[in-house]
């Protein structure tokens, strides 16, 4: 399956880095554009300038990481789409030129289905889609998330748990789901 990664859930950290670890464990193919890239590291510039150049080289890392991910498509192909908000059509556009089957977006409204099914793509939340691909593949994403918290307790000044973890990254479903796994 191939997932067009809307910038909004490239930001979060703790969100990336499940969504690109099931990604390297093969679980789906991300993609993503250069402008989508490009807004990551403009959002990350208001926890200061040293972020900006930390967030390029994530996206470098990423671009070796993910040779096939970026999509690249003519800027009158835009001009096919509408969305509500038309600052997202450019994701859609990519979406649709990279063959893609989903845009993974915290953005619901601004995603329409009945407008993504006509592209013949849907949507979804990361909590949802990091749910299903548990369900499916159990194992290797708790292990993705296993490596993700041990980071975090490693970076943090405080131990967290992996539910709490979780829900401070906007995905509590998915923290609850990992904790029933874990049992």
């Amino acid at each position: 399956m191939r997932v067009m990664i809307d910038a909004c859930v490239l930001y979060p950290t703790v969100m990336r880095e499940v969504v690109l670890g099931c990604a390297r464990q093969g679980l789906f193919e991300p993609r993503w554009s250069p402008r989508i890239l490009e807004e990551w590291a403009r959002a990350v510039v208001k926890l200061g300038p040293e972020q900006e150049v930390l967030a390029r080289g994530e996206i470098a890392a990423l671009g070796a990481a993910f040779p096939d991910a970026l999509v690249t498509y003519p800027a009158e192909m835009e001009r096919r789409f509408w969305l509500p908000d038309e600052n997202d059509i450019h994701v859609l556009a990519a979406a649709v030129a990279g063959s893609c089957d989903l845009i993974l977006t915290l953005n619901h409204k601004d995603f329409p289905r009945d407008i993504l099914s006509d592209a013949m793509l849907d949507r979804e939340g990361p909590d949802l889609f990091l749910c299903d691909l548990l369900a499916e593949a159990p194992d290797q994403v708790g292990a993705v998330a296993d490596a993700v918290l041990t980071t975090a307790n490693d970076l943090s000044d405080r131990p967290w748990t992996m539910r709490a973890l979780m829900k401070k990254a906007r995905l509590p479903r998915f923290g609850k789901a990992l904790e029933r796994h874990s049992g």
